[in-house]
């Protein structure tokens, strides 16, 4: 089980300031303002302390931002590499390491600095603002380790075997120019200004070693990964996600989500991110009867129940039927993407709706972005999705205009740096 690793100071970028400048001291100054961090509580923060002024615990076993608490905004991004040295790269993740440190400690991405003529270390617009369990998750995309039939870094022979492209499926009409990528950062937090500085100071950081290639900001979690957490709604109005993972459910999250023997060395205690954007055509969804939604998705819109049961967290009894009819449709989403419809298999979600503009067509690009993480997308995320693009009913209202994966290395222990073991000889 990977711990919230939430703090219980109310520490902001705004007290960091005032102690740097009192004591003239660093990054350490960080870890000693934050004060009574509590490795072992999943569930959140106490009862006297408010989410959005908590910070979480960037170093540690397996990275924040996966087992975590879901958190209210997401801002995502994903970088091509632009440079040809790999030790470029090393740098760069060891500098992203160190930023996300002192972020998700509620302190600035660097020292501002008082020489007016360079630009300023951090950009500035969330001085003052509660770190609000920002957390940063680092990825690694296959780009990095072959791309257009090169081995740009030397790495190709470390590429694990789970990285692998993610096929296009039947229901898929993806835009190339957000899809893909070489590295990601994934930024949660309770307010969304922490979660957009944190990718834009990394974004700065990146000058000369990698360039944005997309980003999607998101808002309203669409999953919870604690039993504490109540299940939230996406944008067609159901619960979503109500069987997902816990964190506390070690057992499965060993199973399901996290690296282990099976994988290389570098990558143990990891896990693999799937993104995809999710259009949804809320405009005709809006306008199809309750009935059909519900038999759809196979839940009762007010209350997330199963259609097999009265109450959300009713078993799903697939078997259930009333005049030889089966009570949950055979393509209703619920069913297909079932872990009894797909050898066990299960993923633990971490997705966002979205709303970006209004199209040609006047209706609105809207939706969700799911994100999940799991030990081998190719037994997990890859099979169930292949199985939902031919038989989910829920397809005539989805288009799939996104998609990437990630390998996302273990945590980061104090002195160390995400992705270390993959140089390592």
């Amino acid at each position: 089980m990977d711990p919230d690793r939430t703090t219980r100071g109310r520490v902001s970028r705004r007290t960091f300031l005032a102690g740097a400048a009192g004591a003239g001291v660093g990054i350490a100054a960080g870890a000693a303002v934050v004060a009574g961090i509590d490795r072992g509580d999943v569930s959140g923060p106490a009862a006297a302390d408010s989410a959005a002024s908590q910070a979480v615990l960037f170093r540690g076993e397996h990275q924040a931002g996966i087992a975590t608490a879901v958190q209210e905004r997401l801002y995502f991004a994903a970088f091509d590499l632009t440079t040809a040295k790999r030790e470029d790269l090393a740098q760069l993740l060891k500098t992203w390491t160190a930023a996300a440190e002192r972020m998700c400690a509620g302190e600035p991405a660097a020292d501002i600095g008082s020489d007016p003529v360079p630009a300023p270390g951090d950009s500035g617009e969330a001085l003052g603002l509660a770190a609000s369990r920002l957390t940063l998750t680092f990825g690694l995309g296959p780009g990095l380790f072959e791309k257009d039939g090169a081995d740009r870094y030397g790495l190709g022979s470390r590429r694990p075997e789970a990285l692998v492209d993610v096929p296009p499926f039947s229901s898929d009409a993806l835009d190339p120019a957000i899809c893909g990528g070489d590295l990601c950062v994934q930024a949660c937090a309770d307010d969304p200004v922490v979660a957009f500085h944190a990718v834009r100071n990394v974004a700065r950081m990146a000058d000369g070693v990698a360039v944005l290639r997309w980003a999607q900001a998101g808002f309203g979690r669409t999953s919870s990964t604690t039993r504490t957490q109540s299940t939230e709604r996406n944008l067609m109005g159901f619960k979503d996600g109500t069987n997902n993972i816990k964190a506390e459910d070690s057992a499965a999250m060993a199973q399901h989500v996290w690296v282990a023997d099976d994988g290389p060395a570098w990558m143990r205690g990891g896990s693999y991110m799937v993104t995809r954007r999710i259009r949804m055509r809320i405009e005709a969804w809006d306008d199809d009867s309750l009935g059909d939604q519900e038999r759809r998705v196979g839940r009762a819109k007010d209350t997330g129940a199963p259609l097999s049961g009265d109450r959300e967290f009713d078993p799903v009894d697939l078997d259930a039927s009333v005049q030889g009819r089966l009570v949950i449709p055979q393509s209703a989403h619920i069913r297909v993407a079932s872990p009894q419809q797909n050898a066990g298999a299960r993923i633990l979600r971490r997705g966002y709706s979205f709303s970006d503009r209004i199209d040609g067509a006047g209706e609105i690009d809207a939706g969700l972005f799911f994100i999940c993480f799991q030990r081998d997308p190719r037994s997990q995320f890859i099979a169930i999705q292949t199985q939902l693009a031919k038989s989910d009913a829920l397809n005539l209202y989805l288009v799939h205009t996104g998609s990437a994966i990630f390998a996302c290395p273990p945590g980061a222990a104090a002195g160390d740096w995400i992705g270390r073991g993959l140089f390592e000889a």
